[in-house]
């Protein structure tokens, strides 16, 4: 019967293979690292541009010309009535009549009745202000009768002295006359207060808030309600400080006033309303250091007119024509990169500058310089360019070069011969 034996080995077999895995390992890990960093390190090829040619700037351009250039300011304000009244009563009574014209929001004429209160209290005073004026009239003729009499029976005694004023009954002649006087003051009183039971409008007008009812007492004082006239209506218009300069505002009513056109500024319709500035406010808003100016808009309801209404309490953005800079160059809003600095383009060479530039006026769409030293026909790059050495070629793009007059084929632009306008 066969034992298994277990298989010799030499001794020292087992521990040379480890060692010499253990020092292959991190060279061979060594050789695989500097194998991949020399292939990263290999660097591409260039791609080499022709010497002497230079990658061009592409832009769109306009063209500037010397020109007059009218300013406008734009500004916004909110309509107002010129004249809004509480209407009180100047007697005292109770409600008894509201007229269909005075509701809120209804159109009035001057002298129409708007509410009537009772009157029969004031009637009452009427007939008793006229029994008392026919008592001191009565009363004044006796007294006449009586100095009448007097002369005669002094002229009978034969004297040959003047008799005085009591012989002729001249004091109480005048007390009966102050009494016919004062009666009649008091039935005048009386008639005035009686019409004044019938509330009137006492220009053409339109109802803003009705605060009483019918039966309602009201007195001396008693606010019956609000009401504006609409021959015009105004708006208070902010003028900035830097715009002053550009404007000739009115300070007097011989100052002749400035156009204004008005545009509604919440439903931004095609509507325009003319308006005329007339007065300013004379002093400068102490928080915006803003000066206000009054604008006059005739017939704001158009009822005589048939234009749209403009009603009170409504925004509207303001145009105000101002001053005419003579020979300025107007420069797109687009066209000024950072620190109010313009690129020009040559248009013999299309070759690009840049220019610093000092603003005289500047609105959300265009900035005015006056810079003689730039010629008609000057290109400007409307493109945003955020590096563009001097010097530099620059491609027009397929679009148009506009002036403010004109447009300017490309095809001229890239010959080197922009039309121009003629001065």
């Amino acid at each position: 019967m066969q034992t298994d034996q277990p298989e010799t080995q030499q001794p020292g077999t087992r521990d040379k293979l480890p060692k010499v895995v253990r020092v292959l390992l991190p060279l061979g890990i060594l050789a695989i690292g500097w194998i991949i960093f020399s292939i990263l390190s290999i660097e591409p090829e260039k791609t080499k541009t022709p010497e002497g040619k230079k990658r061009s700037i592409k832009t769109r351009v306009v063209a500037l010309q010397m020109q007059d250039f009218t300013t406008t300011i734009r500004t916004r304000g909110i309509v107002r009535p010129h004249n809004e009244v509480t209407l009180t009563p100047q007697v005292a009574g109770k409600i008894s009549r509201i007229l269909p014209g005075f509701e809120d929001g209804t159109f009035f004429q001057e002298g129409d009745v708007l509410l009537e209160l009772d009157p029969q209290d004031h009637e009452s005073a009427v007939i008793v202000a006229q029994a008392q004026l026919a008592r001191a009239d009565a009363a004044h003729k006796l007294e006449q009768t009586r100095a009448k009499q007097a002369k005669l029976n002094w002229d009978d005694l034969g004297l040959d002295e003047e008799p005085n004023d009591l012989v002729l009954r001249l004091p109480q002649l005048r007390e009966a006359k102050a009494i016919v006087d004062s009666a009649t003051a008091q039935l005048e009183q009386a008639k005035r207060n009686l019409e004044r039971t019938k509330v009137r409008a006492l220009f053409n007008g339109r109802v803003r808030h009705r605060s009483v009812g019918l039966g309602q007492s009201a007195g001396p004082g008693t606010p019956l309600g609000t009401v504006f006239a609409i021959d015009f209506a105004e708006v208070r218009l902010p003028i900035a400080s830097r715009d002053i300069n550009f404007l000739s505002l009115p300070e007097g009513p011989e100052d002749p006033p400035i156009e204004v056109e008005l545009r509604d500024s919440l439903n931004h319709n095609d509507t325009v309303w003319k308006a005329k500035i007339i007065r300013t406010e004379g002093t400068l808003d102490q928080a915006s250091l803003e000066l206000f100016a009054i604008a006059q808009v005739i017939d704001p309801f158009g009822r005589k007119s048939g234009h749209p209404p403009l009603r009170i309490g409504q925004p509207v953005a303001a145009s105000i024509s101002g001053h005419v800079l003579e020979r300025v160059i107007v420069v797109p809003r687009e066209g000024v990169q950072q620190l109010d600095r313009i690129l020009l383009i040559d248009p013999a060479d299309l070759t690009i500058s840049s220019r610093n530039i000092e603003p005289i006026w500047s609105d959300e769409k265009n900035v005015v310089i006056r810079d003689t030293t730039i010629p008609d026909g000057t290109l400007l790059a409307v493109t945003r360019i955020h590096y563009a050495p001097i010097g530099s070629k620059v491609e027009i793009m397929e679009d148009p070069v506009k002036t403010v007059t004109e447009v300017v084929p490309v095809d001229k632009l890239n010959k080197g011969k922009p039309s121009r306008k003629e001065n």
